[in-house]
């Protein structure tokens, strides 16, 4: 069985499942997939995902702010407020959190406070904080090492292995997307190689970056199984043993191990 460790439930193309997310879910399920982690973007992205999540056993989330967000939003995740909200037994991480330059480099402070805020929260409440990087790879690194994050996940890597072994060293997992399947991401292929098998995770990102043969359409949690088998490929290990591995993995990040 399979585990969407990052998905954005709230955002999926429902269109083929005539507007019903629990359609969605239950195809996932059909595809193997055992477990799905909603993420929030926003900070009341809570209210939604706290209903799914408490119509599905196999279904938990996220609370936080991403880093695109702005300003303002990120000024309302105090520590004590994502404390707060991380208290609900279905809340299974904090973020997605962390820096991108890539989109917008005018809140670069604001960014970094945020990030370190959810460290903390994360910190206080034993549960893992999801990272998003781009473009900041080593201002990442920083705040990690800063804050002394050690329960964590770098979700949708694309980074080189100095930045892997950077947050490995630090005790983060690695979690993989569609984009290592891409024909033209052999580079990120060999770095996941490096990664150690029990310190990897998959997702789907959904809905963005469907893996192949879906690159180019709207993602979403049933295709999980083809992030794990172009894992597997590069791994040399069997379809079943990446989803052993991987949900594992899961596991063992929740637990804190």
């Amino acid at each position: 069985m399979f585990v969407d460790t990052h998905c954005h439930l709230t955002m999926l193309d429902l269109s083929p499942y005539d507007g019903d997310l629990d359609a969605a879910i239950a195809q996932a399920r059909l595809a193997g997939v055992s477990k799905i982690m909603g993420i929030s973007v926003d900070l009341d992205d809570h209210i939604a995902l706290s209903k799914i999540a408490a119509r599905h056993a196999d279904v938990g989330y996220s609370v936080g702010v991403h880093p695109c967000e702005n300003a303002e939003n990120m000024a309302r995740a105090t520590t004590e407020q994502l404390i707060a909200l991380a208290q609900a037994d279905k809340v299974w991480a904090l973020g997605e959190t962390g820096l991108d330059y890539f989109h917008s480099t005018d809140f670069v402070a604001e960014q970094k406070a945020c990030f370190a805020r959810h460290i903390h929260a994360s910190q206080a409440v034993k549960k893992p904080v999801v990272v998003h990087t781009r473009a900041a790879k080593q201002d990442t690194v920083d705040i990690i090492r800063a804050e002394k994050s050690t329960h964590g996940v770098l979700h949708c890597f694309t980074e080189d292995w100095a930045t892997a072994k950077a947050v490995l060293d630090c005790g983060y997992y690695v979690s993989f997307s569609g984009i290592v399947s891409f024909k033209n991401a052999q580079d990120l292929r060999d770095v996941a190689k490096q990664v150690p098998l029990d310190r990897v995770l998959i997702e789907t990102d959904s809905p963005y970056l469907a893996p192949v043969p879906y690159r180019g359409k709207t993602n979403e949690p049933k295709y999980v199984p083809y992030v794990a088998k172009a894992l597997s490929d590069v791994y040399d290990k069997s379809l079943e043993e990446m989803a052993f591995i991987t949900t594992q993995n899961f596991e063992n990040l929740l637990k804190g191990h």
